[in-house]
């Protein structure tokens, strides 16, 4: 009896931890170029640092939203500067776009890690 009782507090327990997930964007990604870019919530929004590469340990983004879609700004680190972005997730890739006056666009897709 103490037993099932202690299995069945296990799986409540089990079900509702798997409720609080993080946001889908939050983890590490590789990106076009073959660097490694981490995503992490950072003061209400989420961070996108560099973790590879030449430009490893630099902050190239800042992006708020939900779900499945994000925007804010985006640093290209090659010329240090900075676009205003959006980002969208389907299934494990990562869409991210970079604009200049909204007209003049580039994007690039990223695979989770």
């Amino acid at each position: 009896m103490i037993r099932t009782f202690i299995l069945a507090a296990a799986m409540t327990l089990a079900t509702t931890a798997s409720g609080f997930s993080a946001e889908p964007i939050v983890g590490n990604w590789k990106t076009a170029s073959g660097e490694t870019a981490a995503i992490a919530s950072c003061g209400g929004s989420y961070c996108i640092t560099l973790k590879t590469g030449k430009h490893a340990g630099k902050r190239i983004g800042n992006l708020a939203g939900s779900g499945d879609s994000y925007s804010g700004e985006i640093t290209d680190p090659a010329n240090d500067k900075t676009y205003s972005g959006s980002a969208s997730i389907s299934g494990s890739s990562l869409k991210m776009q970079g604009c200049v006056l909204k007209v003049l666009c580039k994007s690039q897709t990223w695979t989770r890690m």
